[in-house]
């Protein structure tokens, strides 16, 4: 019904609109976005054969690599870096006719859960601009809650897809670990990221995810299995399907809005044909002091090569290299970035390696060890996605273990490297959206996105249809 371009350019009138509030963006494409819709069109009028993303406008969070593109991580230590090369996730988006409109704005090298830590400034959230989108992948987030992309990529160490798409009222997909190559994926923590889909509608995960899933020979984590029809599997029935909603995730700290909209949508459930039962996962809880030592050790591991010598950031007026090594990192690093490098030195240093890093790996067997006992028993598991809906911004920013409690729900499925979906369901009292979180066995995304879509079509439109109020005005002007 429309062109590629003017669909493009029409995104990025909406872009240009909500940026000045949002700041969703590090880099905007706007040249290369309708440089790559005109391909498109050009390729439709010649009677080519186009990709399933033809033409569409998507955003990419700024710590996946972009070749000839400024990638940041949201960090001064990369301010200036251009890669030479392509993530394999993106490259396959671009393969399949999908348009760069920008690259989003993050928490600093993906260690937060608000977007405040981002050297570049904060992103606001749609639905209240003074309230946090969520992170790390806020500004994949946010970009998508207000228009200014039909979706986007984020990663996910602990919940950073998953958190965001919650608080903003967006579908955030974290696939199995290895079943979306992490090839060109700037290192957090190597044993927990993973590159998954942003979007409004689960039908459009599925869609993302069916091209960015798949073996990828450059990534040894990847996984050689074959990639299933996810589109096709939005069709299948949901009846009969066992629901196990995780004891743990309802006691208190959980916000009794979640509560109530949770409740809710397990009710739905049932009167779709699943059926939904208590399941307990004792160590479930265990999770967030499990991650606080494991993503950090690797962290520290993983950022040791921004050393001021071969790319990023070098400080001037060293005195030696040892000296130029502390500046660099010094003046590179953000306060949480350096927070986790240092928590992680610590426990994998000599003397407290076994006490602290080898006792969180063992938990983090357990950890999964609990799961399996609960998939013995039930196809998917139901959780809140977080304990609450977004905060006010600043309102965490002091107080670490507080900022790091938004991820309770999240982090264990990580651990354990599970699939799982956050979708709206709901709003809480100050008409901030609630996120719902579906988790599926290894390799289970079809199953996850077969009742996440099935929920989705069968719930209130306030539940999933809603557009941030930040949104509504535009949506005439923008039209026109």
């Amino acid at each position: 019904e429309c062109s590629a371009r003017e669909l493009t350019e029409a995104t990025l009138r909406r872009l240009a609109a909500v940026e000045p509030v949002l700041h969703a963006f590090t880099t905007v494409t706007a040249e290369r976005a309708l440089a790559d819709a005109d391909r498109v069109d050009a390729d439709r009028a010649a009677g080519r054969t186009l990709g399933p993303l033809a033409g569409i406008p998507v955003a990419v969070k700024d710590n996946l690599c972009s070749k000839g593109i400024a990638t940041t991580c949201s960090s001064r230590m990369l301010e200036h870096f251009v890669p030479p090369y392509e993530a394999t996730a993106t490259e396959r988006l671009w393969q399949q006719g999908a348009v760069l409109v920008g690259k989003t704005n993050m928490d600093e090298f993906a260690m937060g859960s608000s977007t405040e830590t981002s050297a570049f400034g904060a992103t606001s959230n749609p639905w209240q601009p003074s309230c946090v989108p969520g992170g790390s992948s806020g500004g994949s987030a946010a970009a998508v809650a207000a228009g200014a992309c039909a979706a986007a990529l984020g990663s996910d160490t602990g919940g950073s897809i998953r958190q965001p798409a919650s608080f903003c009222g967006v579908v955030g997909l974290k696939p199995t670990y290895g079943r979306v190559s992490r090839w060109g994926l700037v290192a957090f923590a190597s044993s927990l990221d993973q590159v998954g889909p942003l979007s409004s509608s689960v039908a459009d995960a599925a869609e993302i995810l069916q091209v960015v899933a798949g073996h990828d020979p450059r990534d040894a984590t990847s996984l050689q299995v074959p990639v299933p029809d996810y589109r096709a599997s939005l069709r299948s029935p949901v009846k009969g399907c066992r629901v196990g909603m995780i004891r743990e995730c309802f006691g208190a700290g959980v916000s009794p809005d979640v509560v109530q909209s949770i409740q809710a949508a397990a009710a739905q459930l049932d009167a779709l044909g699943c059926h939904v039962e208590e399941v307990s996962c004792p160590r479930f809880k265990d999770g967030i002091a499990t991650y606080y030592i494991i993503a950090p050790s690797e962290a520290s591991a993983n950022l040791a090569r921004y050393d001021g010598v071969k790319y990023g950031l070098r400080a001037e007026g060293a005195r030696n290299c040892g000296d130029m090594t502390a500046r660099t990192r010094a003046q590179g690093f953000g306060p949480e970035v350096q927070r986790r490098i240092l928590i992680g030195t610590y426990a994998l240093s000599a003397g407290y390696v076994d006490a602290y890093y080898h006792k969180a790996q063992q938990v983090r067997t357990l950890i999964r060890q609990d799961f399996d006992r609960a998939f013995a028993r039930f196809d998917l598991l139901l959780t809140p996605t977080s304990p609450c809906t977004a905060f006010a911004a600043g309102e965490r920013v002091d107080d670490p273990l507080a900022m790091y409690l938004a991820d309770l729900m999240t982090i264990p499925i990580n651990l354990a490297g599970l699939p799982a979906i956050s979708l709206p369901c709901g709003l809480d009292e100050r008409g901030l959206p609630v996120g719902l979180q579906l988790i599926g066995n290894v390799l289970e995304e079809a199953r996850l996105l077969q009742v996440a879509h099935a929920y989705e079509q069968a719930a209130s439109p306030l539940a999933h249809c809603s557009r941030p109020p930040l949104v509504r005005p535009l949506l005439h002007s923008t039209a026109n």
